[in-house]
């Protein structure tokens, strides 16, 4: 059932964004396997709304308080005005605790703080103005309460989430409305709340398509800034992005990590004697050759012309030199005269070297790649690992 309902997904959306792969239709899905840099794009931007939002209504709730006290008799207005003041100062904290998110979990926390204060003033006001006999232009302000779902519902639309998670932010506002329809059950206009209900499940279906739509636009950003585009490895910028969070992550758990600094020998040669088209083939060769041989979680990354730069998560340096090992008894390829394409290896361990930077760690790398050089090319210098 599962498989049928993805299959089913992935089917409708390539009909629409043919420039997405499968993989990334399924991110659109659910955050599940979402890359770390998209996240951290994601979680940033996010945040960066949630802010905004808050401190909007941080602004503008308090300034309906003169309505309030104008349309409405005493014992009407003064809870609407406490009410809204405590809502104030609710959106206040979370402008200020915004600041501090900087994980996706974080980014969940405060958007559902963002949604939870206007549900409760929501659910107040109900409450407290259903008590009362209003008519008039006093209807019709008590009236625009009632809009409050709505416009929620259409401010969901302004953050990149899956679908998944739209239906986890949705769902509090339709049963939100549902409650207040209960509330009022003795009196309700079965008509008009029926119509206002389809109302609303009309803006969640419009404001999830612009969520996904959002989402799907960060995805192919990501996409092309994350790519090499001849070779298909991480870019150099991306590439130091991923050096670093992987870098905190191996800290924080005290993990391994591994970085092999991986240079292709004598390739200046292969662009002067047979140009650099030849030599766009030998790259683009030997690092399908070498990803062919990574594991999932390893990471390619083109530091530039032909020095490429391995992040080997969880990876001892022994480990390390074994799986580049493995690379090189495949083979990466071959040059235009048919001899075999070679690469000098220096591996760096951030434990083993007790190295406290990720910038020092690829230094470490690059230095013993040089060495690997020196000594005659085509092997591997690193910590209990010098192989020729």
């Amino acid at each position: 059932m599962t498989r049928s309902i993805r299959d089913i997904w992935h089917h409708a959306w390539t009909s629409v964004l043919v420039e997405m792969s499968e993989q990334e239709i399924r991110w659109l899905l659910s955050s599940h396997q979402h890359i770390s840099l998209l996240e951290k794009r994601r979680t940033t931007m996010v945040v960066s709304r949630v802010r905004l939002v808050a401190a909007l209504f941080a602004l503008l709730t308090p300034l309906w308080i003169v309505v309030d006290i104008a349309a409405f008799p005493r014992e009407v207005w003064l809870p609407l005005v406490l009410a809204r003041i405590a809502a104030t100062v609710a959106f206040s904290l979370i402008t200020l605790l915004a600041i501090r998110m900087n994980s996706m979990q974080d980014a969940y926390r405060i958007l559902a703080m963002l949604f939870l204060v206007p549900t409760a003033f929501f659910l107040f006001s109900y409450q407290h103005m259903s008590q009362f006999q209003l008519h008039g232009i006093q209807q019709a302000f008590s009236t625009g309460y009632a809009f409050l779902p709505f416009v929620m519902l259409a401010g969901l639309s302004i953050f990149p989430l899956t679908l998944l998670e739209n239906i986890a932010f949705i769902s509090p506002l339709m049963i939100m409305q549902l409650i207040a329809g209960v509330m009022r059950l003795p009196v309700l206009d079965w008509p008009t709340f029926a119509a206002s209900f389809w109302l609303m499940i009309l803006i969640a279906g419009v404001a999830v398509l612009a969520g996904l739509s959002q989402l799907a636009f960060i995805i192919v950003l990501v996409r092309e800034a994350i790519r090499d585009n001849m070779t298909g490895c991480f870019s150099r910028q991306s590439g130091e992005e991923l050096l670093e969070l992987q870098f905190v992550i191996a800290r924080r758990s005290g993990n391994p990590l591994t970085v092999a600094f991986i240079d292709l020998d004598h390739f200046k040669q292969v662009n002067d004697r047979y140009g650099h088209e030849a030599g766009d083939a030998v790259l683009i060769a030997a690092t399908n050759a070498i990803q062919g041989q990574l594991r999932m979680g390893d990471m390619l990354i083109r530091w530039g012309g032909e020095e490429f730069i391995l992040i080997l998560p969880n990876t001892t340096p022994a480990m390390a030199c074994v799986a580049l090992q493995r690379v090189r008894q495949a083979g990466m390829g071959k040059r235009p005269d048919g001899t075999p394409v070679t690469a000098s290896i220096g591996i760096a361990e951030r434990i083993d070297d007790e190295i406290d930077d990720w910038r020092q760690l690829v230094e470490k790398a690059d230095k013993r790649m040089y060495e690997a050089k020196q000594g005659g090319r085509n092997r591997i210098i690193g910590p209990c690992c010098d192989v020729a």
